[in-house]
Order: structure tokens, then C-alpha cells, then sequence
């Protein structure tokens, strides 16, 4: 595959970001016992690669639209199965990412505490405005710990009223991702197939409200 150049984010958001992981790997390491009760998701695992096909095509056209705004999404090199990847649906419900099969998805983790997270949600909620639908979804997944009044709040202050509300407070979604290499601060991004395998994936913030985002995503589906 064709190298490129990645127009990065600013040195400060960079460094927010991954600021940002830091502190959600030593909130998920420093938690004894489980203090989430019936809140905790089921266990976050991503499955062999064995488990999904290799998808050049697709792959590649997805390397030719990462550019300007979303020029830092890296195309997977490895086939990598994201369906038993877990979180809490908006009923509160555990789920996993196999029961939004059907769709392509753009799945973003982000939390209050993360600077560069709070500044592209309003873009990820015109993303999914514009775009989302039987054949898309943005799933922004907030890993706050605590309760829900404090993320709740801050989408409802921001005017978020397109993206539903999926939730880890146990931030073992984010563990998991950081084990595979895939995040190493907030916000991280994954852009996952109808089938649940990714095909590509970002660290820190972009405009998704763009010309550039809507081209890769149409390349995704």
C-alpha cells in the first residue's frame, strides 16, 4: 500500500489526547474490586483476525479518502474482528458492537475530561445528522466513570440530540483497545465494516463535519 503523508492534529491536541489515555489507563488500573455492579459491561475482546477476510479494495480506497481533515485514519493492515468489543446500549443494557451488524459504524470514545474530545463531538453529532441512518452510525461511547449525570448534562449543554447514548464505565472498552495497540490516549476512533471488522482507525480529534469525513465514509461503505 501507498504511503502517504498524515496532516496530524495541532502538537497541543496531540498531547491532550494522549494525557487523556493516561489517565483513562490508570483509572481502569487502579479500580478494586468492581464497583460498576450490574453496570459493567461484558468483558471487551478483540477476536482473531483470522476471523475476518482480507479487505484490499476496500482497505485501499479507505487509504485514498484519509485525507485533509481525516488524514490521520491509518487503514488496518490486519483483518481484525471488533463484534465482541462491549459497551452499555442507551437503555443501559450490555451489548456488543456484533449487535449493530448491518451498518457501517464510526466508533469514537471520548469522555468530559478530554479537551479535544468535547471539541469534536458537536461534529460527530453533524455527522451522524447528515449521514447516519440504516446504513450508518456514529457510536460515540462515553467512558466517564461514575454515573450518568455528568456526560448526560454536557450533551444536553452542547445540543448532542443525533447521537445515541452508549456508555463503559469500567473503561475495559478502552483497556482493551490500548492492549491491541489500537489507542493510546482519547479521543480514538475506529471505522468498523456491516460485518464488524475494521477496516481502519484514528488517535485524537478530527472534523468530522466536513467534505473530507463524508468521503471517507461513503469509501467505508
Amino acid at each position: 500500500m501507498a504511503s502517504r503523508k498524515l496532516h496530524l492534529p495541532t502538537g497541543a491536541l496531540i498531547a491532550s489526547a494522549i494525557v487523556a489515555g493516561m489517565t483513562a489507563g490508570a483509572a481502569g488500573v487502579y479500580v478494586f474490586g468492581d464497583p460498576f455492579g450490574s453496570d459493567r459491561p461484558t468483558v471487551a475482546t478483540v477476536d482473531s483476525g483470522q476471523s475476518c477476510p482480507a479487505r484490499d479494495d476496500k482497505i485501499a480506497a479507505i487509504d485514498k479518502a484519509a485525507q485533509g481533515e481525516v488524514a490521520a485514519m491509518l487503514p488496518a493492515t490486519t483483518p481484525l474482528s471488533m463484534r465482541n468489543l462491549a459497551f452499555n446500549g442507551p437503555d443501559g443494557a450490555a451489548m456488543t458492537v456484533a449487535e449493530l451488524a448491518g451498518k457501517t459504524l464510526l466508533m469514537n470514545l471520548w469522555a468530559t475530561w478530554c479537551a479535544p474530545c468535547r471539541e469534536e463531538m458537536p461534529a460527530l453529532n453533524e455527522l451522524q445528522t447528515t449521514m447516519g441512518g440504516a446504513d450508518f452510525e456514529v457510536v460515540a461511547v462515553n467512558v466517564d466513570t461514575g454515573g450518568d449525570e455528568k456526560p448526560k448534562a454536557f450533551l444536553e449543554e452542547i445540543g448532542v440530540d443525533e447521537l445515541a447514548y452508549y456508555r463503559d464505565p469500567s473503561l475495559e472498552l478502552f483497556n482493551s483497545l490500548k492492549r491491541q495497540g489500537l489507542a493510546v490516549g482519547l479521543p480514538v476512533t475506529l471505522l468498523i465494516d456491516k460485518e464488524g471488522c475494521l477496516l481502519a482507525h484514528m488517535n485524537g480529534p478530527a472534523e468530522w463535519a466536513s467534505d473530507d469525513a463524508r468521503l471517507l465514509i461513503e469509501a467505508a461503505m
